[in-house]
């Protein structure tokens, strides 16, 4: 490569010594310039289990690229704690630091100039943020995840942190006594490790090993197991191969490989996060994918697996009898998979599958065979209709009643709302709709687990749609749909909604239909004007500036063109037109 460290500081001249000596400082010796400078994006830290274990990992990995030839360098990178932050003004810096994860990666290795770079990461943002950095670089990298966390247990039943907030609604409702509440709680995270359902780290985790980003198998792993380490060594040793081939994640990264992560996402019962993430990255990779593809391919893969938030295991169930590798030789046999999709080690997806079973294990319950799934169609469909032109994500699965008509119960805010829940204000057949919760009205698109979990908590869940233009976490269930887009800050027709008016939730026919005649629609907005943003400085504001509708992934670096059409007037297309 012309443009990278190695060749700068080897170069005679003027230059060589003082890089040289700047690199001597951190342990650089003489036969060390040579090699391949690889850069460690570390997310390590103490605010939440999912990062807890990380520097291990990226310790082990640093072993590694040594031995394998390379000389690494350690950086650190942030998280935030989606469960920590989860039902608080926090939150709102969540999606945001998808964005500062991706640009502080970028900004490392384009400025120190890496040959490659090896991301550690575990919280939900950790691996889009990475991702996106991977797809502007350019450069070899592969993506080590943390590992999920092993599941608490009280009275036989598998804990996860969703049983919190569950337990929580449950209390409110009086359903249990705060002694169980408390066990509940205490039990709940039992270690170091990602939230342990096929929430949203689990999703992006498998749906990276699905794009070949990842090792096989790694995105199962529990992060206390010695296996986890061994993935991350192995990691390293496979990155510097790719580095001395120049397999770049342009040739990884490509639409094929994008399809092949939605089908997993699909058949794994995946976060609606899938959906805001992988359209961010495909930006990033300047790959043509639009929300509709997401539905196409829905249409075609079943749910295959019986994962928490909706189901009954964990991921640590999924690895035990073949993990993401099962899934994805089964969709390959069906014709559903890219096998000839290239991977970082240099073999194909249907090469590294070879040697897995055709049908999954016969004494096991947690990954279906094909004749008999957990459902016959995905479960995040796209909705659109007069409330929702652009597109929203709703989960389809896992409820009794997929499509409802009720009253909407309005709320400016996701505080307003859970006031409205556990004072007991919210009833069998309401529709709540919480606004201004969207990238640029939150901002920063709050995920909704709070609301969501205090409906099922009070046995709602079955019974009370929710329609938002913020996001869910990975652990919501019930009949949700959100991402609604435009958002209400910029003028959706969310915006207009007022208490009382009927809104249509149709699963079957994908629709979204706020049950208003177009002249009194019309008439709410000629009076309708944006609040004023909640934040005018900081890093909340300039996110406010740049950010785009979450039908295009929230992303923050539009081209001029596109940031002229960001206006929620039309539905966009990748070249900024409205339609």
């Amino acid at each position: 490569m012309s443009n990278n460290l190695r060749s700068r500081v080897v170069t005679q001249g003027v230059e060589r010594s003082p890089n040289r000596a700047m690199l001597r400082a951190v342990g650089f010796g003489d036969h060390d310039f040579d090699k391949p400078i690889v850069g460690i994006a570390n997310g390590y830290s103490t605010i939440t289990p999912c990062n807890l274990s990380l520097n291990e990992l990226a310790l082990k990995a640093e072993a590694g690229l040594r031995v394998a030839g390379a000389m690494p360098q350690l950086f650190g990178t942030i998280t935030i704690s989606d469960g920590i932050s989860m039902g608080t003004e926090g939150m709102k810096y969540s999606l945001v630091s998808r964005e500062v994860i991706a640009d502080s990666i970028e900004t490392v290795c384009a400025g120190q100039s890496m040959d490659g770079v090896l991301a550690v990461g575990g919280c939900d943002k950790n691996m889009p943020g990475a991702m996106l950095a991977i797809a502007r670089l350019n450069i070899p990298a592969i993506f080590v995840y943390g590992g999920t966390i092993k599941p608490g247990h009280y009275q036989g039943q598998d804990l996860t942190i969703v049983s919190v907030f569950e337990a929580v609604g449950q209390y409110s409702a009086a359903r249990i006594e705060q002694s169980e509440l408390l066990e509940v709680e205490r039990r709940a995270c039992p270690g170091a490790g990602s939230c342990g359902g096929m929430y949203t780290a689990n999703t992006m985790s498998s749906a990276f090993e699905a794009m070949g980003m990842s090792l096989m198998y790694s995105s199962t792993m529990a992060a206390e197991d010695a296996e986890k380490a061994d993935s991350a060594l192995r990691s390293a040793e496979v990155l510097v191969d790719a580095i001395r081939d120049q397999r770049l994640p342009s040739a990884i990264l490509t639409r094929k490989a994008f399809e092949n992560a939605i089908a997993v996402v699909m058949a794994i019962g995946g976060s609606t996060n899938a959906v805001l993430h992988l359209l961010a990255i495909a930006h990033a990779a300047k790959v043509n994918l639009t929300i509709d593809d997401f539905e196409h391919i829905r249409e075609r893969v079943p749910v295959l697996c019986d994962l928490k938030p909706s189901g009954r295991y964990v991921a640590t169930d999924l690895h035990r009898v073949g993990g993401i590798p099962q899934v994805m030789k089964m969709l390959l046999v069906q014709g559903l998979l890219h096998g000839d999709a290239l991977t970082i080690t240099g073999q194909t997806v249907g090469e590294l599958l070879a040697e897995v079973p055709d049908t999954p294990r016969p004494d096991q319950a947690i990954i279906r065979p094909w004749h008999k799934p957990m459902y016959p169609q995905g479960h995040l469909a796209i909705l659109k209709g007069n409330l929702a032109p652009e597109g929203c994500v709703a989960k389809i699965t896992g409820v009794k009643h997929p499509n409802m008509t009720g009253p909407a119960r309005v709320f400016d805010s996701e505080e307003a709302c859970m006031q409205a829940i556990l004072g007991g204000r919210i009833h069998a057949g309401d529709v709540v709709v919480i606004r201004y919760e969207g990238p640029k009205g939150g901002p920063g698109m709050r995920e909704m687990l709070a609301p969501t979990s205090a409906i099922v908590g009070a046995g709602l869940g079955d019974s009370v749609g929710l329609v938002t233009d913020g996001r869910f976490s990975g652990g919501t269930y019930g009949l949700v749909v959100g991402h609604v887009a435009p958002e209400a800050q910029v003028g959706g027709t969310i915006a207009l909604v007022q208490e009382g008016d009927l809104i249509t939730i149709d699963a079957s026919t994908r629709k979204l239909e706020l049950q208003v005649p177009d002249e009194l629609l019309s008439r709410r907005r000629a009076l309708w004007s944006p609040p004023p943003p909640r934040y005018t400085r900081g890093v909340l504001a300039k996110y406010v500036r740049l950010v785009s509708t979450s039908s295009l992934g929230a992303v923050t670096d539009l081209d001029p063109a596109q940031q002229t059409n960001n206006n929620g007037s039309g539905v966009l297309t990748r070249s900024g037109v409205a339609e």
